[in-house]
């Protein structure tokens, strides 16, 4: 059943994306890209990925409403940088160790951390867990204070979220 939904849901998101890329909806786009999607799904599929534990809605509700706090927040921090007057922002490269278990929470950490504007993850290195992240305006310690306290709020809840201990159990276990 699982399986099913997950197929379901890729395939959706998939047609989504290409509607969205058309940028019309249209009962002929929408067909096309049901068309488009599951040939994609059925003649490049994506390997299996181990998923385990449960999703936890209130962390789930409290990660996207941080995220969207975040991204506004950010947004108006970088248009800021971009008109103010004197010289342009340090940007660096920080190392940001992360706890996370799940190979899969951690490209979701990834994903976000980059959406967020002025950040962006260069490489995930997957056997330390650590981001390296480009960052624009690391010329304060307060900037990239701000930078870690936000990739570690949105780690705690992906973590609350998505592998609490009691739920997670490594790739291979058995349940």
């Amino acid at each position: 059943m699982r399986a099913v939904a997950l197929r379901i849901f890729a395939v959706s998101a998939l047609a989504t994306v290409w509607v969205l890329l058309w940028g019309r909806f249209t009962i002929p786009n929408i067909a096309t890209g049901i068309v488009v999607a599951i040939a994609i799904t059925v003649l490049w599929p994506m390997p299996p990925v181990p998923v385990r534990g449960r999703v936890h809605l209130v962390p789930l509700v409290k990660l996207l409403a941080l995220f969207m706090w975040y991204l506004g927040e950010s947004s108006l921090q970088l248009m800021w940088l971009s008109v103010r007057p004197g010289p342009p922002p340090l940007t660096g490269v920080l190392r940001v160790p992360v706890t996370i278990k799940s190979d899969l929470v951690l490209v979701l950490a990834a994903g976000i951390t980059t959406l967020i504007p002025g950040s962006m993850v260069l490489e995930i290195d997957q056997v330390r867990r650590i981001l390296y992240c480009h960052v624009i305006d690391v010329g304060s310690d307060q900037s990239v204070e701000r930078f870690f306290h936000q990739v570690a709020q949105v780690e705690r809840l992906l973590i609350d979220t998505f592998e609490r201990d009691e739920d997670w159990l490594p790739a291979g276990a058995d349940a």
